[in-house]
């Protein structure tokens, strides 16, 4: 028995570790000029539910001078052994030591997984921090929503990828061959990604200055000839893009354990809250024709016998009732499921509802966000009570049982006015189940709350967090009005949350904190059972950090920014506007209620984030 095996027998799952799936690739590692592994900060079934990472697999995988490898971080028990063990971290497909890469990239999805980043270069056998790793090891890489503030964990990244992945990956692999085969060294090779390729941000080059009062006063670039702002990439042929038709198949139960096919990218909504709605504009959608081939594709390679159509908003896709409608055809009598995310409620239809039930039915989940008209407007969440009773009627008169209402609290200007409408509205949504014929014991209502987290690069980036006693105090009046054996309410840890409003929120200096906690112990920090509140205090307080100072505080507009040099494709000053119209409760509606919210679906919008930089969107009502 090899000592791999050995450490296998040892942990609770071992499949998460031995690779060998269905539709994975493994290819002769002596072939490939360019080895890369795509590590996921988190375990084996969250890491293998994200599509970004199926995407990008087969981007690399189809090239035959490039391989790309999974990894995900181990879980404690196995992390234990490989310690105990002196085994370096190792890709699933090859198990070969992530050290023997050429490129390491990974995925930024959440910030409460950076401390799974550091266990993992430290399991890998390589340094933490970006400075003290040398030629003969891997450049690090970044991407996802995270890096659109990757000032956190600036320290540790060689470089980040701004934006979206399929085509600069290309871009990446061929400069680094080309480069390789020329013997450039590391520092060049950053410099060299930094100058030509649009969307790369090297941290290293560039400097932060702070002013007297801790707020940053500028970053700059300390290189001739690389960008003062970094523009964010985008995949302007969405419908022809790549995507993979044969994703791998988990050899364990996962989060997400069916085929996923994105059928638009970006929102056409402007929900100020929302960082994803303005990273992923401008929107763009598949052919249905496109679509239906890919599912059949899927299906055909895979066996899953549910389909997902995915996306910010995939209720406001141009065709998703005859779409529906035409997969439930051709796949409906092989006994596969359609699901479609969170709905929104001003897009809910009688005829859809039919269509997703026809081979089984699930709970639907809805999004009202907030519990008043009021605060709705202000985070300019387009929809009415009235929505709501609408979807709910129709799902019950169509034969379901069980609705999930998803809100957050502690959004800007929230009272105890809109918790009681939170309340209201979930009580309210049981006399129409019961009133549309649902039996007693089968109608089932859940509340879930999450907590308002400020986040980059949206409408409310300068508001504060609620303290965390304040979101206690919400939490329990709500379990108080909420209390009926009909509606069950779920919460959010706020001591997480506001973990996660100072790294969303943060700069540079936070790095040391994270090296600290993580050297403390830190691991899975989005887990409840592994989340240590305390010792992330005991963290600040080492290295003369105040947390509070981060999440709490309400920042100047004409404050520097942390991420001001990250461009989203959204200008500040149109930030700027829509946050004096939250707190002015003048809504901005949508474009089907007659007015524009920048999310580039419409010809005549002229959006200019991307490659060339573009800071401002045009028109906006004729006002610039």
């Amino acid at each position: 028995m090899s000592r791999l095996d050995k450490i296998l027998a040892r942990v609770q799952k071992p499949s998460r570790y031995v690779g060998g799936e269905w539709n994975a690739v493994k290819k002769d590692w002596d072939q490939a000029d360019v080895k890369m592994a795509f590590a996921f900060p988190d375990v084996y079934e969250v890491g293998m539910s994200h599509l970004g990472l199926q995407i990008l697999y087969h981007v690399v995988n189809k090239r035959e001078d490039a391989l790309m490898e999974r990894v995900f971080a181990p879980w404690t028990d196995m992390e234990e052994q490989l310690r105990q063990e002196k085994v370096l971290l190792f890709s699933l497909e090859s198990q070969r030591p992530l050290a023997d890469f050429d490129l390491l990239g990974f995925t930024l999805q959440y910030e409460m997984s950076f401390s799974n980043i550091l266990n993992m270069l430290d399991l890998a056998g390589l340094p933490v921090r970006s400075a003290h790793r040398d030629a003969s090891m891997p450049l690090v890489i970044a991407g996802g929503p995270c890096a659109f503030n990757p000032e956190p964990i600036a320290d540790f990244i060689d470089l980040f990828v701004i934006g979206e992945g399929e085509e600069v990956m290309h871009e990446l692999i061929d400069t680094y061959k080309e480069l390789k085969e020329k013997g450039v060294n590391r520092q060049e090779m950053l410099l060299h990604f930094a100058k030509h390729i649009s969307g790369v941000y090297v941290p290293s080059f560039y400097e932060v200055s702070y002013n007297d009062d801790q707020t940053v006063k500028s970053v700059l670039p300390t290189k001739e000839g690389i960008p003062s702002k970094i523009g964010k990439r985008i995949v302007r042929d969405f419908d022809n893009v790549d995507f993979p038709s044969n994703p791998i198949v988990p050899s364990m139960s996962v989060v997400h354990d069916r085929v996923m096919v994105e059928v638009l990218r970006g929102c056409t909504r402007g929900c100020r809250f929302c960082q994803a709605g303005v990273l992923y504009r401008p929107v763009r959608e598949k052919k249905p024709e496109t679509l239906i081939r890919q599912v059949e594709e899927m299906i055909d390679n895979t066996g899953h016998d549910e389909i997902s159509l995915t996306s910010l908003s995939t209720a406001d896709y141009t065709g998703v009732a005859p779409l529906v409608k035409n997969l439930l055809d051709i796949f409906g009598e092989r006994g596969v499921n359609v699901s479609l995310p969170s709905l929104r409620l001003d897009a809910f239809s009688i005829d859809l509802a039919k269509e997703v039930q026809k081979v089984r039915k699930s709970g639907l989940t809805f999004a009202p966000e907030a519990g008043t008209q009021r605060l709705r407007d202000v985070i300019n969440k387009n929809v009415t009570e009235q929505n709501l009773v609408d979807a709910v009627t129709s799902a019950f008169k169509n034969g379901w049982s069980s609705v999930k209402l998803y809100f957050m609290i502690g959004l800007p200007t929230e009272t105890y006015e809109d918790l009681d409408g939170i309340a209201q509205m979930a009580k309210k949504v049981v006399q129409i189940g019961y009133a549309c014929g649902v039996p007693r014991g089968r109608l089932k209502v859940t509340v879930s709350t999450s907590s308002f987290v400020p986040k980059s690069h949206t409408a409310f980036q300068w508001e504060p967090q609620n303290t965390l006693q304040e979101l206690r105090d919400k939490q329990k009046y709500l379990k108080e009005k909420l209390r009926d054996k009909r509606i069950t309410y779920n919460w959010h840890d706020p001591e997480t949350s506001f973990l996660e409003a100072v790294f969303a929120k943060g700069d540079r200096r936070l790095a040391a904190v994270l090296e600290t906690a993580w050297s403390k112990g830190a691991r899975f920090d989005g887990w409840s059972e592994h989340f240590n509140y305390n010792l992330w205090l005991e963290a600040f307080e080492y290295e003369n950090i105040v947390p509070k100072w981060y999440a709490y505080r309400e920042i100047a507009k004409e404050e520097v920014l942390p991420w001001d040099h990250i461009e989203a494709g959204v200008s500040k000053r149109f930030l700027l506007r829509e946050h004096k119209k939250a707190l002015g409760s003048e809504p901005t509606v949508d474009c089907r209620a007659g007015m524009c919210t920048g999310c580039g679906l419409c010809p005549t919008l002229e959006i200019t984030p991307t490659i060339l930089g573009g800071v401002d969107i045009a028109p906006i009502q004729g006002e610039i």
